[in-house]
């Protein structure tokens, strides 16, 4: 056997290993679609019960501090294993993925309001100067906190020039 001749066999063997070594370690890390998207939004329509949901989860960016110089709280979130749609009551429990909203309170007011948006930005305008409080709570159909989701921001809104303000800065065009 020539030296080129053993050159290539020792390559072609090379190759095959990686090659079956690639496929190996794909298989290991595959996930079916159930295992990676969740159940599907049809299961419950059949009686089969929602077990086993990750918990939903709210993350919360801090207000943009440029923002709160205007007046404005500006604040981005994502959640994780809950879509933000406007469904609510006992029925919509039984959907899966899990379904839910925001429910948004400001200076710890006896109201608050629900936000099925889903645009992924909680904008509040119009706060004076001083301290401030918005608190952001992840709600199931039934007005309920998932797992504990709730988010707090506390802030100061600076002292503004008098031209600035809510009437200035956030005015939809």
């Amino acid at each position: 056997m020539t030296a080129k001749v053993r050159d290539m066999t020792l390559l072609i063997k090379t190759l095959t290993a990686v090659a079956a070594g690639t496929m190996l370690a794909t298989s290991a890390f595959a996930q079916s679609a159930r295992e990676f998207r969740g159940p599907s939004p049809f299961e419950t329509s059949f009686g089969v019960p929602i077990q086993n949901e990750p918990p939903a989860k709210l993350i919360m960016d801090p207000p943009l501090p440029t923002a709160l110089a205007q007046g404005l709280f500006l604040s981005q979130y994502r959640v994780e294993n809950v879509r933000i749609l406007q469904a609510f009551g006992p029925g919509a429990l039984t959907v899966s993925p899990r379904v839910g909203h925001l429910h948004i309170n400001v200076n710890d007011l006896p109201w608050a309001w629900a936000d099925a948006s889903d645009n992924n930005t909680v904008d509040i305008g119009g706060f004076p100067p001083g301290e401030h409080k918005v608190k952001i709570d992840l709600v199931d159909a039934n007005h309920e906190v998932l797992n504990g989701q709730s988010v707090t921001h506390t802030f100061t809104v600076p002292p503004m020039p008098a031209k600035t303000g809510m009437g200035q800065v956030h005015m939809h065009k």
